[in-house]
């Protein structure tokens, strides 16, 4: 049986092994609400302004960036805990609910997850993990691990914040042990075979010890997930299925029509789904009235639809972790559970999803981008590549270049990992050291030292 007690505990990784915060704080916040400072204000959360979600960025466009998404994720999650810990407190966290300050901690812990789930993705967005897997693959003479040719940025995500982002020592950004267990989307190490019933792990072999530490004050143990982190993935679920939708009308692959239609035609008399457009069709002839242009109607439209259907989807997420909590708590519920996937939103969200991929992601600007993206990504890796499976011979002034160019802090972990180490393939840290520093860059970042590299050496596509 878990404990909230144990779920939402404050102490940091730093504390257990007998250090102490270098740098105080006088403000009133929890250690909690702190955890969500700390990644707002962290380098790799400014660079997901150059990340892209989906669809290509342009100048003075308005469509959403990795950063734009995870703030609307946080958004999300942080409003569910608000209605959890002020509607539903003595339901969900028991008797104990003032003593464990859910209202203050509650609410900045789902928010902290959410801002931080997409932290460590590569550029070009899922066709980047992809690009990357297919990289470990095509070398398969090099024995990779499959923590490589099944690369997750869930699982980099968590490396990053507990390992790379560097305040003053080893312990990365020193958040509280409850905010890293509710970050495990996939609470599994790679090559494990207790997965939980969910569809992939989410931790690096390299993690195994600070993970297995995080579950054992927690209460949690590999694959059961942090209650909350239920929550965190409905609210990605939401953001992206109906904040997709939105963008792929504003980039004007589609219309607030095709939507409509799309979702009548597919709806098999969902009541949500009906309900959604019923709404959403009023309104749209109410702005009808008004002398806009299409593209203001479209617009304006959408967002009408994307305020309905998310607060749909929301109170229907709600609903269902509040019926289900005691479930998640005693360990009986059903594995690879997910929220919305069991809520009366499911179809709505299932085909709104159908509906971004078949206007949305099949459009050629759209696949242009993923191919562009890949094909950086690959020939980054290959030059990457050259300079650290090197080791310490690196003979060609280019092999010395391209290993100085990888941030000093990653090739520092490298170091350690190859002194310490304990791998049984002497090929990981190497592609450990590759993957941290491309996933580590942004887009514009990787296309810029990509041509860099490419003009330095005649090194071919």
């Amino acid at each position: 049986m878990l404990s909230w007690e144990k779920l939402l505990n404050p102490v940091r990784r730093k504390d257990l092994h007998g250090s102490s915060e270098t740098i105080g704080t006088a403000s009133k916040r929890t250690e909690i609400e702190r955890d969500y400072d700390r990644i707002l204000f962290a380098t790799p959360t400014r660079r997901l302004a150059d990340k892209t979600q989906v669809f290509p960025m342009e100048e003075n466009d308005s469509v959403r960036t990795r950063l734009t998404h995870s703030h609307e994720v946080s958004n999300l999650a942080r409003g569910i805990g608000i209605q959890l810990a002020f509607e539903h407190a003595e339901r969900v966290f028991g008797p104990d609910h003032e003593k464990l300050n859910v209202k203050r901690n509650i609410p900045p812990l789902l928010a902290a997850v959410g801002l931080a789930h997409d932290l460590g993705n590569p550029p070009f967005g899922h066709q980047g993990e992809l690009a990357m897997q297919q990289w470990f693959a095509e070398r398969n003479d090099e024995n990779f691990d499959l923590d490589f040719l099944e690369f997750d940025g869930n699982a980099q995500t968590f490396r990053l914040l507990t390992r790379l982002q560097v305040l003053n020592d080893q312990f990365g950004l020193n958040l509280t042990l409850a905010t890293l267990a509710a970050l495990l989307k996939y609470p599994s190490i790679y090559g494990s075979e207790n997965k939980g019933g969910f569809k992939k792990a989410g931790i690096f072999k390299s993690e195994r010890s600070i993970v297995q530490e995080v579950w054992e004050h927690t209460g949690l143990s590999e694959g059961i997930r942090h209650p909350l982190a239920y929550i965190m993935e409905a609210c990605d679920d939401i953001a992206y299925s109906v904040i997709d939708a939105e963008d792929t009308v504003k980039k004007g692959y589609a219309s607030f029509y095709d939507l409509m239609d799309y979702l009548d035609s597919n709806s098999h008399q969902d009541e949500v789904i009906e309900r959604v457009i019923t709404s959403s069709k009023r309104k749209n002839e109410e702005f009808r009235k008004e002398n806009l242009s299409s593209r203001e109607l479209n617009d304006i439209s959408m967002q009408m639809f994307r305020v309905t259907a998310i607060s749909e989807m929301v109170n229907s997420a709600i609903s269902v972790f509040v019926e289900k909590v005691d479930d998640i708590m005693s360990g009986e519920i059903a594995p690879g559970f997910e929220i919305i996937k069991n809520s009366s939103c499911r179809h709505l969200c299932a085909t709104t999803k159908k509906f971004d991929f078949h206007f949305g992601f099949q459009h050629k600007d759209v696949l242009k981008l993923e191919l562009q993206g890949s094909n950086h990504i690959k020939s980054m890796m290959d030059m990457l590549w050259d300079a650290v499976s090197k080791g310490e011979s690196r003979d060609h002034p280019f092999e010395r270049y391209v290993f100085g160019a990888i941030s000093e802090n990653y090739r520092r972990v490298y170091k350690d990992a190859v002194t310490t180490g304990g791998h049984e393939n002497p090929n990981y840290p190497k592609a450990q050291l590759i993957c941290d520093a491309l996933s580590g860059m942004t887009e514009s970042y990787l296309i810029k030292k990509h041509n860099e590299f490419r003009s330095l050496t005649g090194f071919s596509q």
